[in-house]
């Protein structure tokens, strides 16, 4: 049966996972005051880029004894940094349970070649055994599947008397998320999620352990002049205090900044939080009325609150073959994007075929729940086209 379109469009139809959208009342405006053709190592551009380090250590609780920095590349680069400087001093167990997490297993397993690691996988919608980590290991996670929208439900997995370090890429989660310091050694995330910022720039904050593994392991293979983290033995103090290892983009630190500023301005991260979990709930009240979609997180604890990810779940979808389905997805996006009521909100190339919504704090709650009678129109047109007769 086919359903009326509706009237009321989201204010921004920005729902990308990544770049994400800008905070609201952003311009470009904002950037002014960037500065642009100094030398990032001049005393008024690094008190900018200190400005990120010190404003992310204030609003994510991070305890005082933790070490924050700007580095390469995005949150890549920060994860890779911190798998080939630390990795191989003793086992590792990666969880894999979407595309990034299987990312970092590929490269420990086929390119580090460590023999003494251990993959415990999970399919889409599910998180692999966490009981079943090793604490003597090292244990490499994501906080937050952004691919897949499941997320950890707590650390109470991670032991406090742990002898390995834990290793989590939080870049869909931090801003979002209340991340337990006491439980980790190294978190990385970027500018372009949560926050809306702009892309190439990564963050990496590490716990005392985590300094020390560095001053005190050197791995068997060579490390390019970005991953490197110490200097004779020694950690390398000034790429925490805003010294970056290559040269920054002073345009995205202007605009992390603002991103930072604003986040400041309306609650810090309980605000945050809050935007993104009022998003979730407007989700989750539709998905429970739905007759064709559900959650791809099958454990409502672990759906994630930033990368809300749904599935088809209408019997005609379900009969249709692999590529019948990931051609009918596609349609439904494509049905909402030609009206330009919402861009870029398919599943990852690599989940099953659904959607894929991001309500990460930049984005409004009410432009997630106006986009979702647009989800029912174009899923009714393409159940019309693709439904048996």
């Amino acid at each position: 049966m086919r359903v009326a379109k509706p009237e009321l469009r989201p204010a921004s139809p920005h729902f990308s996972s990544g770049p994400c959208a800008k905070r609201p009342g952003w311009s470009p405006e904002i950037l002014a005051n960037a500065f642009l053709g100094r030398s990032h190592r001049a005393a008024e551009p690094k008190a900018r880029l200190a400005e990120v380090i010190s404003l992310s250590r204030s609003i994510l609780g991070m305890p005082n004894d933790w070490r924050l920095g700007i580095v390469p590349a995005s949150d890549t680069g920060a994860v890779e940094m911190v798998l080939w400087s630390m990795l191989g001093a003793r086992g590792v167990d990666i969880l894999a349970f979407e595309s990034f997490s299987e990312g970092w297993a590929n490269d420990i397993l086929k390119h580090l070649k460590l023999k003494d690691a251990r993959v415990l996988a999970a399919p889409y919608g599910q998180l692999p055994d966490l009981q079943a980590v090793n604490p003597d290991n090292d244990v490499v996670f994501t906080w937050n599947g952004t691919t897949s929208g499941v997320r950890v439900p707590n650390a109470d997995w991670i032991r406090k008397d742990r002898k390995g370090l834990a290793i989590c890429d939080a870049t869909s989660a931090a801003f979002a998320m209340a991340l337990p310091w006491e439980k980790l050694d190294v978190v990385t995330w970027s500018w372009q999620k949560v926050l809306g910022g702009e892309a190439a720039h990564g963050m990496l904050a590490l716990s005392p352990r985590a300094v020390e593994r560095l001053e005190t392991y050197t791995p068997p293979w060579p490390l390019p002049k970005i991953f490197r983290l110490t200097s004779k033995g020694k950690i390398s103090e000034g790429v925490f205090k805003g010294e970056t290892i290559n040269t920054p983009s002073m345009l995205c630190v202007e605009d992390a900044v603002d991103s930072l500023r604003w986040a400041e301005r309306i609650g810090g991260l309980p605000a945050l939080m809050e935007r993104c979990e009022t998003s979730l709930a407007f989700v989750a009240d539709w998905v429970a009325h739905s007759d064709w979609a559900g959650f791809l997180a099958e454990d409502p604890a672990t759906r994630s609150c930033t990368s809300i990810c749904l599935k088809i779940t209408a019997p005609w979808f379900i009969a249709l073959p692999a590529e019948g389905q990931a051609k009918a997805a596609k349609q439904l996006v494509s049905l909402i994007e030609k009206e330009g009521v919402a861009f870029d909100f398919g599943s990852y190339r690599d989940a099953p075929p659904g959607i894929r919504i991001w309500a990460g704090a930049t984005v409004e709650p009410n432009d997630v729940k106006a986009l979702l009678p647009w989800l029912d129109w174009a899923a009714a047109e393409v159940a019309a086209a693709f439904a048996p007769a």
